[in-house]
């Protein structure tokens, strides 16, 4: 392959190998007042297209069921947002200046191919995936988001798999660059016929987590009741809000810590627990919501949302949410609880000079040497490209058309 360091575009075939889609990314950000915008390049083939036309779509969709129960005309899916790009013959009102990778591209690959852009609208949610249960088949449950390309004499033909491509974006959203205040939370319980308390104060070392790092919660109780705190439970929550016809709340404990330590009465007790949610120690929890995955690469949990204000909610799908929650266990007086919310993000990649970001994952967790091919050019280094197939980055667990499963030219 050589020492040579190229850019990386991820390309994929129609099965006839007459249609081919090249992006020079996968992940998409959500930067709150922007999105990323998809710009890329369509190469077809002139004697096989003849007097058809060339569209290429991008949809964002909710499946909220599974595939196989889609019958008698019913389907457990919204499509939030679709949009459609005619990429040949080019319309004059869709005509826009070429980026950077779009000229490259079309310099490299010639006259037959063509770009299309793309504007991701602010309000829609991020690719979050629900996790299956061990049954369960098909495409899983949750929002994604898939440009699709294909050929025909007008959008109302059946699209023909053989001459379409079909490949899923994610749009992703990384942690803020100054994070909110430190979370802190207390509460006094009364006793009946008692006029001392018990006071529960908590709080972590930050708003903002990374996936894979401890959560420090610091608990501190002044018991001036007669009664005895038996034990302590903190929990790590997941909050998912699905908003789709209605608004519906569901919760999911993804770290547990349930202590013995007692606080007699008139005493006080102050210490720091740990915990550290992982997907590890939760793949057997179906409906649990991951970052959109791809095929090849494991997730995580899904990240926090961020909503911007004034958003239109009922657009949004998925909203994910993390709290703690410290439960005192009071002898003869009920719990004690607080709740502290936090936000579990991604770190914003850093960017390497001459080199685009392509994913929230680490290169090293991209099968690269059998699948990458490093096209030559007099162009000097500045044009290196190197072409990876998209075909091995479909969702997992998605169950592909016979006629994706080809060979990719």
């Amino acid at each position: 392959m050589g020492d040579k360091a190229g850019t990386r575009v991820f390309k994929k075939s129609s099965p006839n190998c007459k249609l081919t889609v090249y992006l020079g990314k996968r992940d998409f950000v959500d930067h709150l007042d922007r999105v990323d915008p998809v710009d890329g390049v369509v190469l077809v083939d002139p004697d096989y297209l003849k007097d058809r036309k060339v569209y290429v779509t991008l949809t964002c969709a909710f499946r909220y069921g599974r595939e196989d129960l889609d019958v008698l005309g019913l389907s457990f899916r919204k499509d939030l947002f679709i949009s459609t790009f005619q990429a040949f013959p080019p319309l004059p009102e869709e005509k826009k200046p070429l980026t950077r990778l779009q000229e490259r591209l079309i310099k490299k690959l010639g006259e037959n191919a063509h770009p299309f852009f793309f504007t991701i609208p602010q309000n829609l949610p991020c690719s979050v995936t629900l996790q299956p249960g061990p049954e369960d088949t098909g495409k899983a449950c949750g929002v994604d988001f898939e440009i699709r390309a294909f050929c025909a004499k007008s959008l109302e033909e059946k699209i023909h798999k053989r001459n379409s491509v079909r490949l899923v974006i994610r749009k992703v959203q990384y942690a803020p660059e100054k994070p909110g205040p430190q979370p802190m939370a207390e509460t006094t319980r009364h006793f009946l016929m008692s006029d001392r308390s018990l006071h529960l104060e908590a709080s972590l070392d930050k708003e903002l987590y990374y996936h894979g790092e401890p959560i420090s919660v610091n608990v501190h109780v002044t018991n001036n009741s007669t009664k005895t705190v038996k034990k302590i439970k903190i929990s790590v929550r997941q909050y998912a809000d699905i908003c789709l016809f209605s608004t519906a709340q569901y919760k999911c404990p993804v770290a547990q810590l349930d202590q013995d330590d007692q606080v007699s009465a008139s005493s006080t007790f102050c210490k720091v627990y740990t915990l550290t949610p992982l997907l590890t120690n939760n793949r057997e929890k179906r409906g649990l919501a991951l970052d959109g995955k791809l095929k090849h690469e494991d997730t995580n949990l899904a990240s926090s949302t961020i909503v911007k204000e004034g958003a239109n909610k009922e657009v949004l799908g998925i909203l994910v949410s993390y709290r703690v929650k410290v439960k005192l266990v009071v002898s003869r007086g009920g719990d004690v609880s607080v709740e502290l919310p936090f936000v579990l993000m991604h770190p914003k990649p850093i960017e390497q000079p001459g080199l685009r970001p392509q994913s929230v994952l680490p290169e090293t967790d991209i099968p690269v040497d059998t699948n990458l091919i490093e096209f030559e050019s007099n162009f000097g280094q500045d044009d290196d490209i190197v072409f990876e197939d998209f075909a091995r980055l479909r969702l997992k667990g998605m169950k592909d058309d016979k006629d994706d499963d080809e060979a990719f030219c």
